[in-house]
């Protein structure tokens, strides 16, 4: 499997936002299923193949190698209050991916996991939506921030899996800012090739 070492910059509202790899590096058209669904065979890297693993076959041996990857590229966990994980949109996956690394990342270095400070009462899979306004308007009726933590003047690291538009993790940062966070960072395990 082809590696790209990547830290890649990712653009919003945050203090500072990063995707640790790509989450393909090819994916070739297949066709159409019987449901009409485009079907693809796609190349990934290492971490997206352990994302895939991990998220569609509920793989959790694939956690610690991904917790790995974050803790030899970045550094400064110490500064942090909260690692915030982002919803799932999908909740009928066998595994919370993003939960999962969340918590491991956590328990290694100390720092306080705020499994439900975001909440999604999201029916769509935002995936499927290409509309940039239409997202933008179902992330501002669906996520929410739990009136149970302070997070006044609080340094965050908002966790997903994979960055494709940057809709979900925008929002996500509006709301903790407006709720008086001190400091929101953004990583995602992988990003998509295009933004859309």
């Amino acid at each position: 499997m082809i590696r790209i070492s990547a830290n890649i910059r990712l653009q919003g509202p945050w203090k500072a936002g990063f995707a640790l790899d790509l989450h393909t590096i090819a994916s070739t058209h297949l066709g159409v299923d019987e449901l009409g669904r485009d079907q693809f065979k796609n190349r990934r890297t290492e971490l997206g193949q352990l994302l895939y693993e991990l998220k569609y076959q509920g793989r959790i041996a694939a956690v610690g190698p991904i917790v790995n990857k974050i803790l030899e590229r970045f550094k400064g966990f110490e500064r942090l209050h909260l690692i915030v994980p982002v919803p799932p949109s999908n909740r009928h996956r066998p595994v919370n991916a993003v939960l999962e690394i969340a918590k491991e990342l956590g328990r290694r270095t100390g720092v306080p996991v705020g499994a439900d400070v975001l909440t999604s009462d999201m029916t769509a899979q935002l995936k499927n939506i290409s509309d940039a306004s239409q997202r933008r308007r179902l992330l501002k009726d669906a996520l929410r921030v739990s009136e149970e933590y302070d997070l006044e003047g609080k340094n965050i690291l908002l966790l997903d899996d994979l960055y494709r538009s940057g809709a979900t993790l925008s929002a996500a940062t509006e709301l903790l800012y407006a709720r008086g966070a001190g400091a929101v960072a953004v990583l995602t395990i992988t990003k998509t090739r295009t933004i859309r």
